[in-house]
Formats: structure tokens, C-alpha cells, sequence
């Protein structure tokens, strides 16, 4: 249950303002669509995305079980952050 836990507030606080929070709130917002269409299609669209998060993650563990998966997650995460950083200095 601890696991269970763990994961969902980790998973939970990263999707906290990220871009599909953003846009789910904009669709919520706009007034066009009802309330429940925009939380069960952003909820299928977070669920599907999540399923593949987990597929490629087994993919991942099987094909590159000697690499330590959490470096290059760090790594990737950096890349990402700095990449937005130059962008965003960049003009």
C-alpha cells in the first residue's frame, strides 16, 4: 500500500501545473464543452499516456538492465530543463 501511496503523490505533485493541467483547464474554461466530457477525455488521454509510460518502462528495464535507468531519467530531465532555459533566453 506504501508503493501505491508513493506513486501516486509523486506522479500527482509532477502533474501539478505542468501543460496538460494547463490545457484540461482551458478546455474546462472555454465554456464550449461540459465539465464531465473534458474530465473523462482528459482522464482517458492521462490513463493511455500512463499505460505507455509503463510499457516503455518494462521495454526499457529488459533492454537495458545493466544502465541505471534512474541517471538517465535524471539526465533526461536536465536536458529538458535546459533546453527550455536556452529557449527561453533565446528569445
Amino acid at each position: 500500500m506504501s508503493q501505491l501511496i508513493m506513486i501516486f503523490f509523486t506522479v500527482f505533485l509532477a502533474e501539478l501545473g505542468d501543460k496538460t493541467q494547463l490545457a484540461t483547464v482551458l478546455f474546462a474554461s472555454e465554456g464550449r464543452h461540459h465539465p464531465a466530457l473534458v474530465f473523462v477525455a482528459a482522464s482517458a488521454a492521462l490513463v493511455l499516456s500512463a499505460g505507455l509510460a509503463v510499457l516503455l518502462g518494462l521495454a526499457a528495464e529488459r533492454w537495458l538492465s545493466m544502465a541505471p535507468l534512474k541517471l538517465l531519467a535524471g539526465l533526461g530531465f536536465i536536458a529538458i530543463g535546459a533546453w527550455t532555459v536556452w529557449e527561453h533566453f533565446k528569445g
